[in-house]
């Protein structure tokens, strides 16, 4: 089997595939994780960036691949989740950047799309890491490009890709130290690899998609309907300005003159307007039509039959509706908009009280296994209406997904690069609405490293990570994202988490309490810790926060 030309069709079906392989694959994506605390979430991140992609390439009904691919990387900008996805989306963006302006795709565009992958998602990468997506994009790039030089079979290409993915996979361990410490491969490449695979089955026919079809009754049925126009923009998309819908019950009533021909009934119709649909079955024929006399399309209707449904929408008028609500609504955005306004990410709700109390405006419900995306940072920052934003992802897997929403906000927006929720409420000590954008930014940076943080949850796996020997359903604690205590007993672990956090010059000790915490676990500690050092202040709140039984910090 041979493909010389990867035509719109065949490029719909592919990415489908891929997505397809991609969502069967989440749980085993999931599991890679690195560390064995219950928050591995690389597949869902990879999975519903991709997916919002694949629905957006759905919704177009474009024959141009170079199209096709815009729809699929726009989906996934605003869909991306976690670092995974936005590194996902960066790749699929460089894809679509190199043949945009291609119908059709031989073998070399073909392998270029990958290549321009590779480069648009090192270049938004800050401090590349190999042993992760990028090693196992670019190596399966490079093959493509060396296939593509000596044959003009897509399918080949594709094999080639494939196999330098898996290749590249299996040498991640060897390149990031970790994965080979924990032994796993990296599971952002992991879900590249399904991707392309899902790719190559599809044009091998491996994978049969089943495109969405809109089955018309028996009989006959035409179409030159565009869904895009159905809802106009503006008056520059409105040409026949009634959108006229009837239906008939052929061959009775007062009003008939003539026995009903479908062609000549449709190449009628044909001729009063666009966007024509036209269904009959021996009994009953449906109409629907942009067109300038709606009267004159129902007087047709009555010459076959007897009409039984009406419906005319003045569409100009919609529009008018449209605009003048949406000059309304600029108009008092303006008037009300703010000079700033916060915008954090936090889980549980004494926590997003907490966040509210200190000035920030919203809250976005997420971090640990909830990572917000793209388009949900855009939305917030519509919602706030303030003409400076100021983003806290409080979860070092939610800062890139912040930034590009950043890059795409039209209003100035800028994030500090906080990783865990006590940085996000040190961060905002330092906020002064007084002062510019920028020097908010390096005040709310610099603050948020001033805290140390802490966290508290448990092992789904046995495994030693920086020589702490850990099992499965242990208490692990964390102190700056790094794991340094695991105990089978919660109260010792948060008791030896704390006292690696805490020194003599410690002045003010923070507990946010979660869902599966113990308020009463919390003060038992904080007395035997007040034993050893009776001038360090100790507050407990109740945070509701899911996965971590514990959130401290030390200041």
């Amino acid at each position: 089997m041979e493909l010389k030309q990867l035509k719109a069709p065949e490029f719909r079906a592919m990415i489908i595939a891929g997505a397809e392989r991609l969502t069967a694959n989440v749980d085993l994506i999931n599991a890679l994780n690195v560390f064995p605390v219950p928050d591995g979430d690389t597949g869902t991140n990879m999975n519903m960036s991709f997916v919002s992609g694949t629905e957006n390439l759905k919704q177009s009904k474009a024959n141009h691949v170079g199209e096709l691919a815009n729809a699929l990387a726009k989906g996934l900008l605003m869909g991306a989740r976690g670092n995974s996805g936005v590194i996902l989306s960066q790749i699929f963006r460089g894809f679509s950047q190199a043949i945009k302006e291609k119908e059709t795709l031989d073998a070399t565009d073909f392998a270029a799309a990958f290549a321009g992958g590779v480069e648009s998602a090192y270049k938004a990468v800050m401090k590349p890491v190999e042993g992760t997506i990028l090693t196992v994009a670019r190596e399966s790039a490079i093959r493509g490009e060396k296939k593509a030089k000596k044959t003009d079979d897509i399918i080949e290409v594709m094999q080639s890709i494939v196999r330098g993915a898996k290749e590249a996979l299996d040498k991640t361990p060897d390149l990031l130290p970790v994965l080979k410490q924990v032994g796993v491969v990296d599971s952002g490449g992991k879900g590249l690899l399904c991707v392309y695979e899902g790719f190559l089955a599809s044009l091998t026919g491996e994978t049969v998609v089943e495109m969405e079809t809109a089955m018309a009754p028996s009989g006959h049925s035409h179409a030159i309907f565009d869904e895009a126009n159905e809802n106009p923009l503006s008056m520059e998309d409105i040409t026949f300005g009634f959108c006229t819908e009837i239906m008939v019950r052929i061959g009775e009533g007062p009003t008939v003159q003539k026995t009903f021909d479908y062609d000549a009934f449709r190449n009628t119709l044909n001729e009063m307007g666009d966007s024509l649909l036209v269904v009959a079955d021996d009994e009953i024929v449906k109409v629907h039509v942009h067109t300038e006399n709606p009267g004159r399309v129902m007087q047709l209707g009555q010459e076959v039959g007897e009409l039984i449904k009406i419906k005319v929408d003045n569409m100009r008028e919609q529009v008018r509706g449209l605009e003048a609500a949406d000059q309304e609504m600029k108009q008092a955005n303006t008037q009300a908009r703010k000079p700033y306004a916060v915008i954090a990410v936090a889980a549980g709700e004494g926590i997003m009280d907490l966040f509210t109390s200190i000035g920030v405006d919203e809250v976005l419900s997420g971090g640990q296994t909830m990572n917000p995306s793209t388009e949900d940072f855009v939305k917030a920052i519509e919602r706030v209406n303030a003409e400076n934003i100021v983003l806290l992802p409080n979860n070092k897997n939610i800062i890139m997904a912040a930034e590009q929403a950043a890059q795409v906000s039209d209003i100035p927006t800028v994030v500090i690069p906080t990783t865990t929720i006590p940085q996000g409420i040190a961060s905002m000590l330092a906020f002064n609405p007084e002062q510019a954008i920028e020097e908010n930014k390096a005040a709310m940076s610099e603050m948020s490293q001033v805290v140390t943080s802490g966290q508290i949850t448990y092992s789904i796996r046995d495994t030693e990570i920086d020589n702490v020997a850990i099992k499965k359903d242990d208490y692990l604690g964390l102190v700056n994202n790094k794991i340094v205590v695991s105990e089978p007993s919660l109260e010792e672990a948060l008791f030896a988490t704390l006292s690696q956090m805490v020194d003599e010059e410690s002045e003010l000790l923070t507990l946010i309490v979660g869902e599966d915490g113990e308020v009463e676990l919390a003060e038992r500690v904080s007395e035997r810790l007040m034993a050893i050092n009776e001038d360090l202040e100790i507050e407990i709140v109740d945070g509701g926060q899911p996965v971590y039984h514990y959130i401290m910090s030390a200041e």
